[in-house]
């Protein structure tokens, strides 16, 4: 794996740019057997606090992989949650920069944000609303808030392309609110992002690495048991409460992940006030990693041709 080059770096050696950058079911009526829990609950192997960043054009950050504590939760590259009302936070957003090599999630919680890209795509990040663009060989977006006051709290997740797809074809997919289906597996509604739970499918199609996303709102105390397929790696979010996770019911607060250690289900209590949280997995891609800026790619000749061709004007050539 390369050395990684945070992206205000690329910024201030590139000529332009600014950037942003499984099946499961409820347990909260049934005990679970705790022969089992000990057998195949996941533990929290690590849990990693936001740590706070600028970015784009100088909007601050909460970044959890892709940070020093978490560099990598392959095919995971990086979490960064917006999350303020303060405008002076996000107001110059992330105007045109490019990518290239993997694909970026926008999951919008409040607040609004536009897309718009070199291939022709625009887009409006309404309240959950969600986003897939897959860069492939070369795009070039910008992502800029539509509002001047009030909040604004989103998330941007970038999911990693195996060796064979990172030069295909760019690709975006834009999912507003209603059409993102619900279901109920604490208590509360869990919204299906991508993959399935609970035999309902996510909207986003045709992606590489088929990860399990869900937008998890637990009921005071309510429990649940989510199975995870062993060979994924996945993390849970906190959005809002505080989870107790795992056998050893480590305590999880708002703004920290918590890394699943391996076993085939993962299982979490909410507190007296309940929860959100954001859990996702994926199978990894074990692939070499080169990362610098907005272009991870799988060696470093690669990631340097990726700097030449934006410089020359070629990035985004078919």
């Amino acid at each position: 794996m390369s050395v990684r080059v945070g992206r205000r770096s690329f910024l201030a050696a590139a000529p332009a740019g600014a950037l942003w950058a499984a099946g499961c079911r409820s347990t909260t009526d049934a005990p679970i057997d705790p022969r089992k829990a000990s057998a195949e609950a996941r533990g929290i192997a690590q849990v990693v606090a936001a740590q706070q960043t600028k970015d784009g054009a100088g909007v601050a950050l909460g970044r959890t992989i892709g940070s020093r504590a978490l560099p990598l939760l392959d095919p995971f590259l990086m979490l960064d949650e917006i999350r303020s009302d303060s405008p002076g936070d996000y107001l110059k957003g992330f105007p045109d920069h490019p990518h290239r090599g993997f694909e970026t999630v926008t999951i919008m919680i409040d607040g609004a944000m536009e897309h718009r890209d070199s291939v022709g795509n625009h887009g409006r990040l309404a309240p959950g609303s969600v986003q897939w663009m897959t860069a492939g060989r070369g795009i070039i977006h910008s992502e800029m808030p539509k509002q001047e006051s009030g909040l604004l709290w989103g998330f941007q997740l970038w999911v990693n392309l195996p060796r064979r797809l990172k030069m295909t074809a760019p690709r975006y997919q834009d999912i507003q609110r209603p059409d993102v289906p619900e279901t109920s597996l604490a208590g509360g509604p869990t919204r299906v992002l991508a993959g399935s739970a609970a035999d309902i499918r996510g909207p986003v199609e045709g992606i590489v690495v088929r990860p399990t996303m869900l937008d998890v709102t637990f009921a005071p105390g309510a429990r649940l048991e989510l199975e995870v397929a062993p060979a994924h790696n996945g993390f849970v979010y906190l959005l809002s409460g505080s989870l107790d996770a795992g056998p050893e019911a480590r305590r999880i607060t708002p703004r920290e992940l918590g890394v699943l250690g391996t076993g085939s289900t993962f299982v979490a209590t909410a507190g007296g006030d309940g929860a959100r949280a954001l859990v996702v997995s994926a199978e990894p891609i074990g692939e070499p990693i080169a990362r610098r800026g907005p272009f991870v790619m799988n060696t470093e000749d690669e990631l340097q041709r990726a700097f030449d061709d934006y410089r020359a004007g070629r990035l985004t050539d078919g």
